[in-house]
């Protein structure tokens, strides 16, 4: 069923990029409708068109040159499908790019929802069916090649819940060589295995985490560096981008820090190091360990509120971790809505950006979405922060009612019927080695009501 359904969402969210797929992907009507993917323009706009292998072979762009600028795995994609689609006509090959492309993200989503269904136990069905049934997942899994690193970190957790930490991390450092992100899940895991003492599936992760990445980075940094290090420098130099909240707050009282690459940079991981060591904190002082996707979903949120791209596919990044760490309804919904907003402010705001318009008012823009319409000229930049806000504020309260969990998790749906971390692995069940509850237990500071055996 979940396989059935989840490949239902992946073509109704082909479907959706029609209008602007009919007219090649023409930006105005692509903003204007909602339809937006870097995949059919970036075809072109990196020579895959013309033979061009990533990493490998250049283009030209403004006055310097430059490479693909995306980890190597996600390039090897790209070139996988640009080969596919060798034998169709030079005029058809970009639209071909772009379906086989959908072909392939549909399958790996459907892999991410079994392997997420997997990773949840007893909750399976209801876990599969939050992600495969999200309107996240039908609007943005075709904005770019995200679907790749969603769906190996997603199998990833499954082969740790199956106890076979190697497996997982091999398929950790395949989805690190597609996207940086789950670079992070190494610090949950390495802290939840610490505190409960599992040294040896701790190593064998981590092991198998760097022989899966070097695979697959080192003959590219062997016999084209400057190609394989675009990713690194380009996400380096990059300024604020739309999505970020420093996007606002450029205008509202950090102008000269925001544009200042270097400033910006600090400002954005000094912040993440912040939040990244509080949630640390909080692996160890939580009077029971935390689960897995608890942590993992906290540190992702940690990376990207005050990261400086937060493109609207991003959401595809929470979306398995989100309904594993809190498989409950209405908050979830709530955060669902935030990022429809979001999704469509997004656009509509770039249309009026592009046609050089003021862009309609709250008032205007409501009166067009209620007549199931575009707003006409696009929306002003007002509206389009309250959409930004929509989005960071709902992934900020959806992250502090995991916290809330973790701290009291006699209210953690997973555990109320007495399992511990379905998705841990050697996790689930397992003795504290090293936790401050363990120190408060024994102080007689604990709370009766809050179980401390894990």
């Amino acid at each position: 069923m979940l396989t059935g359904l989840t490949a239902l969402v992946g073509l109704l969210g082909w479907l959706q990029k029609q209008p602007c797929a009919s007219s090649n992907f023409d930006f105005i009507k692509t903003t204007t409708n909602g339809c937006y993917t870097d995949i059919y323009p970036l075809y072109y706009v990196r020579g895959l068109n013309d033979g061009k292998v990533p990493y490998f072979d250049s283009f030209s762009g403004s006055d310097t040159i430059h490479y693909v600028e995306y980890p190597v795995l996600s390039g090897g994609f790209m070139q996988l499908v640009a080969w596919l689609v060798k034998p169709f006509g030079v005029d058809g090959r970009g639209m071909a790019f772009f379906n086989v492309t959908v072909l392939f993200l549909i399958v790996l989503a459907i892999g991410a929802v079994l392997a997420t269904a997997y990773a949840a136990g007893r909750r399976s069905l209801r876990t599969g069916l939050m992600v495969a049934l999200s309107p996240a997942l039908l609007l943005t899994a075709y904005i770019n090649w995200d679907l790749l690193a969603v769906a190996l970190t997603a199998l990833a957790l499954a082969a740790w819940s199956a106890r076979r930490p190697t497996l997982a991390g091999a398929l950790l450092g395949f989805a690190i060589a597609a996207k940086f992100y789950p670079l992070l899940f190494l610090g949950p895991l390495v802290l939840l295995c610490v505190r409960a003492g599992q040294w040896r599936a701790m190593g064998r992760m981590l092991g198998g985490t760097a022989a899966a990445w070097l695979l697959v980075n080192l003959p590219v940094m062997i016999f084209a560096w400057d190609g394989w290090r675009e990713f690194y420098s380009f996400s380096q130099k990059r300024g604020v981008d739309w999505g970020s909240i420093f996007f606002y707050l450029q205008d509202h009282g950090l102008e000269k820090a925001t544009s200042d690459t270097e400033t910006l940079n600090l400002l954005g991981t000094g912040t993440f190091l912040v939040l990244a060591a509080g949630i640390a904190v909080l692996a160890f002082v939580a009077p029971t360990r935390p689960r897995l996707p608890q942590l993992m979903f906290l540190v992702l949120v940690a990376f990207m509120l005050p990261n400086k791209v937060w493109s609207p596919q991003y959401v595809l990044w929470l979306l398995p971790l989100a309904v594993l760490a809190r498989p409950k309804l209405p908050a979830f919904v709530v955060w669902q809505v935030g990022e429809i907003a979001y999704f469509f402010g997004i656009w509509w705001f770039l249309l009026s950006v592009s046609a050089q318009t003021p862009g309609q008012d709250l008032s205007g823009t409501m009166s067009a979405v209620l007549s199931l319409d575009a707003p006409d000229g696009g929306i002003s930049e007002d509206v389009y922060h309250l959409a930004l806000f929509a989005r960071f504020v709902t992934v900020l309260a959806l992250a502090a009612l995991v916290v809330w969990d973790v701290l009291r998790p006699s209210g953690d749906l997973v555990r109320a019927d007495g399992a511990d971390d379905p998705s841990g692995g050697v996790l689930d069940g397992a003795d504290d080695v090293i936790a401050l509850s363990r120190w408060r237990r024994r102080r007689g500071f604990h709370h009766a009501d809050v179980p401390l055996a894990t």
